[in-house]
This record gives C-alpha cells, structure tokens and sequence, in this order.
C-alpha cells in the first residue's frame, strides 16, 4: 500500500502543473520572465492593484521599477508589443474596409461600442466629437475637422442604436464617405458614452484618450 502521504504531494504537484505552465505561457506573450511575471502578480496584490486594476503586465512592472534600466527594458518591450499590435489591428482595418465595401457598397458603416476601435496607442490619438441631432454648431465643427485632415470618430448623442439615424446625421453634415469608408472618420453610436464622461456644457464636445483617460479638448 502506496504511502497517503506521498500519494497526496504528487496529486498537488500534478494539479500545479497546468497553472505554472500558465504562467510561463503568459509571461512569454509579454516579453518576461517567469519571476517578471511574479512580480507583477505582486505589484497588482498591493496599492497598485487598488490605484490600477486593469495595468497590464508592462505598464505595471515600468511604474513599479525599481531602477532606470529596468523601466528603459519594460519601456521598449511595450513599444515593440504595441507596434506588432498596431500592425496587426491596421491589416484586420484594412480587410474589413475591403469586405463592407464589397458587400454593402455604397453604405456608410456604423461602428457599435462592441466594435474594433480604429484607435491604437503606437499611433497618433484620435479626437473624438460628440454631436447631437439639429445642432449647427455639431455641424460646423465637424467639417472643420474634416477640413483638417484630422482622423476622428463621431458620437451621435441620442441615436438609440438607429443606424439610419446616424448616417441622415453623417449626409446633413456633408461627411465624406470616402473617408467613413477607409474609416478616417468613424461614426458611431454615442451609447451613453456622454453622459458616463460627466461632462458639462452643451455640444459638441471634443474628447481625446490619453494614457486610457478621457480629456477634453474644447
């Protein structure tokens, strides 16, 4: 008869295995180590955790370096990630434009707050307006931006998921479809996004994310 204490430490190191084979797997997707990867387990375990529940593995061991060549390693390591990203979200871009226009050409597309967001960090951010319907002022600020050059994704404030509404809106204010199509300008459902933002003040409103936070612009 096998030894119930022996027995037992196999049956532990059996059922550990899985999770230190997932920690190494995650560690690996992000560029660390094993330990890298346990410290950041621990940093989110303390005050960091609390101040940023949602830092993911880079941003959270670079804040928390202890010395300038370890925050220099976290740093390029999350700018390398974020350019592959980029990439990668810019070609899935790219073969969705190409897809809509073959299936539905000649049809503005609405993005949904469940959509893709065209936005990345390794590039330069976008603005976004908010609008509401018989608004000149919206109006008048949107082909200013569009005059601009500028990428920017409009909210329509109130179109309770209509997409017909969105695009009377997008034609009433003379949005290029051209560039809706390559989705330089993007228009979408404000889906309550306004008011969670707390913002005061009439529209429109201009918005931009920095660091994941939302600030004003006007």
């Amino acid at each position: 008869m096998g030894n119930p204490m022996t027995t037992q430490s196999r049956i532990q190191d059996v059922q550990s295995a899985p999770l230190a084979r997932s920690h190494v797997e995650q560690a690996a997707n992000w560029g660390l180590t094993e330990q890298e990867w346990t410290r950041f387990e621990q940093i989110q375990a303390g005050p960091r955790g609390f101040w940023s529940p949602n830092l993911d593995p880079l941003t959270a061991l670079g804040v928390e370096a202890e010395t300038e060549q370890e925050r220099q390693r976290y740093a390029e390591l999350q700018v390398a990630l974020e350019a592959k990203r980029a990439e990668r979200e810019l070609a899935y871009q790219n073969a969705y434009t190409a897809a809509w226009a073959k299936l539905f050409p000649g049809l503005l597309p609405i993005q949904d707050m469940a959509s893709p967001s065209p936005t990345s960090s390794a590039v330069a951010p976008r603005q976004a307006l908010f609008v509401e319907d018989h608004c000149p002022a919206c109006t008048a600020k949107a082909q200013r931006l569009q005059s601009s050059d500028t990428a920017f994704d409009i909210y329509l404030v109130g179109s309770q998921g209509a997409d017909e509404r969105v695009r009377r809106w997008a034609r009433q204010a003379d949005i290029d479809p051209v560039k809706v199509q390559h989705r330089q300008i993007t228009l979408n459902h404000d889906r309550g996004r306004w008011f969670s933002l707390g913002a005061p003040g009439p529209l429109p409103a201009t918005f931009q994310q920095v660091n994941g936070q939302w600030q004003r612009l006007d």
